[in-house]
């Protein structure tokens, strides 16, 4: 599958996400939510099968097995939770999905050249860690935010606004310069 095709495949996916939450967000549209959730990560499944650069029946074997126990544990929470504690779940898998990213990050930085983020010098590209530094960023305040906001919603944490010690340091004002 060529690079292009590839990205224009999960240019789709994300499409789909973007709709599936859009859908996600009212009862009425709930159902399409969700249908547009299955299709985006089943088209990204096959993105991805198809990118395996020598993929063996091994390789498919323990994605299968991954796909097979991840979903299971989600039909047996989606089975067992009740509808009164959906926010805290929504916030749990929300910060697994931010988790995900910085661990993706992480990898692309130790493995540069299974990510094909190699310039010809040997270094990664410098829109390749741009691109990474945000992903990591955004995926760590990701996690940080929904872990509180599962606590919070959960009862383990208070809801009062969360203080940083010397936060007056950080958003005071710089006197402007009087020209």
């Amino acid at each position: 599958m060529s690079t292009n095709l590839a990205a224009l495949g999960y240019l789709i996916a994300a499409v789909c996400f973007i709709l599936a939450l859009r859908g996600l967000s009212s009862p009425a549209t709930s159902r399409a939510g969700n249908r547009n959730g299955m299709i985006g990560m089943t088209i990204a499944i096959l993105v991805s099968l198809m990118l395996l650069p020598h993929p063996s029946a091994l390789a498919y074997l323990l994605i299968l097995v991954a796909i097979v126990i991840g979903g299971g544990i989600g039909y047996t929470v989606a089975q067992r939770i009740e509808m009164t504690a959906m926010p805290q779940l929504v916030a749990a898998f929300h910060s697994l999905v931010g988790l995900a990213a910085c661990f993706v990050a992480v990898a692309a930085i130790y493995t540069p050249s299974a990510y094909g983020i190699l310039a010809d010098d040997g270094n990664i590209h410098i829109q390749s860690l741009i691109e990474l530094s945000l992903g990591l960023a955004i995926g760590m305040v990701t996690f940080a935010g929904s872990i509180i906001a599962f606590a919070k919603l959960n009862g383990n944490m208070s809801g009062a606004p969360i203080m940083l010690p010397a936060r007056h340091l950080l958003t005071s004002r710089s006197p402007s310069p009087s020209w």
